[in-house]
């Protein structure tokens, strides 16, 4: 198995976040070998610059954190975001819309956001919010993004009720193709957490304790 390290974001999308902090996930991230970073889209720009030359990808969040834009925002928003740097878009999905089990309008969403982040050749992260749903709305999530050239489904935001479980990321592996990765984000802070959720199934680890986690492995 390849070193933790590899599978984390190290993420920072609190309110306050400033660009001394960007600075410092950024160092922390090139020395720890992070898969990649997650910062606000107002500091992609920064953040590829600032790791030029490194394989530590930057990722951002889309429609952050509850899902409501319409879907040319988020189009706009994650084209926006690629123009700046990002290897990596975080879209939260319209939760309102599987809590309505209008599928359709999720289609739309993810059919015009693809379009923009296919056609860049950079990845796409669905956040489901899989920490408020009922499993039959989980599966069902499953099954739609399946259709879709998504490239991870991830659990949560971190700001619902509820962040990643062990019980939700199996469900989510049991449902979906092994082409889509599957991102636990939301309430991680130990290393033992982490370790159950990639045995679940999870192939990236999004959290903000990641420098705690790996010093926990050390």
């Amino acid at each position: 198995m390849p070193a933790l390290a590899s599978y984390i974001d190290h993420t920072i999308l609190k309110q306050d976040t400033t660009l001394t902090d960007i600075h410092r996930i950024c160092d922390e991230a090139r020395q720890a070998g992070f898969a990649a970073v997650c910062v606000p889209p107002i500091f992609v720009h920064e953040s590829a610059q600032k790791l030029t030359g490194c394989s530590v990808k930057v990722a951002t969040v889309i429609g952050f954190p509850f899902g409501y834009h319409l879907p040319a925002i988020k189009a706009a928003e994650a084209e926006m975001a690629i123009i700046g740097g990002a290897d990596e878009l975080d879209m939260v999905a319209q939760i309102g819309a599987i809590k309505s089990g209008n599928w359709k309008a999720l289609e739309l969403e993810v059919r015009e956001v693809l379009e923009v982040v296919k056609m860049s050749g950079k990845k796409l992260k669905v956040i489901v919010e899989s920490g408020i749903l009922t499993d039959e709305e989980l599966i069902h999530c499953c099954e739609l993004y399946s259709r879709f050239n998504i490239d991870f489904l991830k659990t949560s935001t971190g700001y619902a009720a509820a962040g990643a479980s062990i019980h939700a990321v199996q469900l989510m592996r049991q449902h979906l193709p092994e082409r889509i990765g599957i991102k636990a984000s939301g309430g991680i802070k130990t290393l033992k957490f982490a370790q159950e959720l990639l045995a679940a199934g999870a192939t990236r680890i999004g959290c903000s304790a990641s420098l705690q986690i790996l010093a926990e492995e050390a």
